[in-house]
């Protein structure tokens, strides 16, 4: 236990093999935390837990919710906030930041390279057979040049610390990464609740993020087109992020609207409005590539646009992002990223991979199947935390069943070690108490045509289970407010 005089921390169990953010090895603070840690010790529990209870209003009145679907029936959640930070000296931001820069720009090349001269394939780097039995791989991508050269306009690369006090990152979500909008809800709540600690840090805007990707979605417009109209496409109210879709369209400037608002014309795409079609120019879609367009995918969806990808054929409308992003965040991708950085940008990775083996071959396979207790075994083409099996967690006659699913479809598994999160101090409801908690890092990366921008803060998301390394909301995580100092 730490022995603290303030009360909030007074029961904090400190796990010495675990990294802490806040507390050195000898159980001290920090320094970057020093006053942050002052500030908070001078709140008693009863009104740490006021405050705690005034946060969760503020979300439920402003509608933060998600939905977590299960075979029976979905709920709708308040998506749960930690009122203490996380802080991110500047000297590891940047860090972070140039190491997400340098991914998504790597991965953009890599998706050029794999729809158009395929390259990287015919010099045995990437094996084809790994694209083509992706199931986000699309042929209708092949030789079709997106607005601006761009494929991946948004990107979540999920971070962590290990417990070697490095970062590595555990994955990259190029299809349609959420969780942006808790980022500036988070920093919103705490002001609201405690602004005063804001007096004594200097930290980085998070709300700026809504003018810079829509300035970064025009610079990606068609030919032709002045100023560009832009819309969010949803899926609509019942799915799990419309929250988020419905805040970037508000905090944007722009139409929010589902596939029944729009249609093509003469390959142009149209929106109806109350004056007549309003033509519009580029789509930031929240709808994944089956359902966008039932003429060209899935015929049986309701959620698209029939002829929407004609006219991105012809040039005439910008998707963000792109269709067929998936193939480049197959999580058996994820394992060639060192080289795909090296072969398109001839530099070294930033951020440290993680090592993982792809049960697609043979003696790694092996290795796998007699290892699963030290291994995190994960579905390439799930997101969400779905999926996912932890070796340590399960039972004999549990490995086992892995081991079958595993057989059945190697090309579908990857495999990790099980990697020691940092812990951060989180409040619990239930034992109305601080304890150590597992959290990871979501960056949000958005690239246009010659430019590109980090939001300096991130998503901070906390295994809210004890013990727990799975932080997805939709598996029972929660999130901090996340601070990047300035120098």
């Amino acid at each position: 236990m730490v022995n603290l005089e303030n009360q909030i921390f007074s029961s904090y169990q400190r796990n010495p093999v675990l990294f802490d953010e806040i507390f050195d090895q000898e159980g001290q603070v920090k320094e970057v935390y020093s006053k942050l840690f002052e500030l908070y010790g001078g709140h008693s529990i009863s009104e740490y837990v006021n405050l705690n209870e005034k946060a969760k209003s503020s979300f439920f009145n402003q509608g933060i919710t998600f939905q977590v679907y299960d075979k029976k029936k979905t709920k709708e959640k308040i998506f749960p906030f930690d009122l203490f930070p996380r802080i991110i000296p500047p000297e590891e931001w940047e860090i972070i930041e140039s190491g997400c820069i340098q991914r998504s720009k790597a991965l953009n090349l890599f998706l050029w390279d794999v729809y158009h001269d395929k390259n990287i394939i015919k010099e045995g780097i990437v094996p084809m057979d790994l694209i083509s039995s992706s199931a986000n791989y699309l042929d209708q991508m092949v030789n079709l040049d997106p607005p601006g050269g761009i494929y991946n306009h948004i990107s979540g690369t999920d971070v962590i610390k290990h417990s070697d006090g490095q970062y590595y990152v555990l994955e990259d979500n190029i299809r349609c990464p959420s969780g942006v909008s808790y980022v500036i809800c988070n920093r919103t709540a705490l002001k609201r609740a405690l602004f005063g600690v804001f007096d004594h840090y200097k930290t980085y805007s998070v709300t700026n993020y809504a003018e810079n990707l829509l300035d970064l979605l025009e610079t990606v417009k068609p030919k032709g087109v002045d100023v560009p109209n832009v819309v969010v496409i949803t899926p609509g109210m019942y799915n799990s992020a419309f929250y988020e879709h419905s805040y970037l369209a508000k905090t944007m400037g722009v139409e929010l609207v589902e596939g029944r608002d729009l249609f093509v014309e003469n390959d142009f795409v149209y929106m109806k409005t109350i004056k007549g079609p309003q033509k519009v120019d580029v789509i930031y879609r929240r709808i994944d590539d089956a359902f966008i367009d039932p003429l060209e995918f899935n015929p049986d969806s309701a959620l698209g646009v029939p002829g929407l990808f004609a006219a991105y054929k012809k040039g005439n409308v910008t998707l963000a992002n792109a269709p067929g992003t998936g193939v480049a965040d197959d999580k058996a991708i994820y394992t060639y990223m060192p080289e795909i950085i090296k072969y398109y940008l001839n530099e070294e990775p930033i951020l440290n991979n993680v090592k993982t083996y792809h049960c697609s071959r043979p003696k790694e396979l092996r290795y796998v199947l007699n290892n699963i207790k030290n291994l995190v075994i994960k579905p390439v083409d799930e997101a969400g935390g779905y999926g996912i099996s932890i070796g340590n967690r399960l039972s004999d006659k549990e490995i086992e069943v892995v081991k079958a699913e595993i057989l059945l479809s190697p090309r579908k598994y990857v495999a990790q070690p099980i990697m020691s999160l940092s812990v951060h101090p989180t409040y619990i409801d239930e034992t109305e108490s601080f304890e150590q908690r597992h959290v990871d890092l979501r960056v949000f990366t958005v690239l246009g045509k010659d430019k590109e921008f980090v939001l300096k803060g991130g998503l901070t998301r906390v295994a809210l289970k004890r013990g727990n390394l799975i932080v997805n909301s939709s598996q029972g995580g929660g999130s901090k407010d996340t601070w990047v100092l300035k120098t």
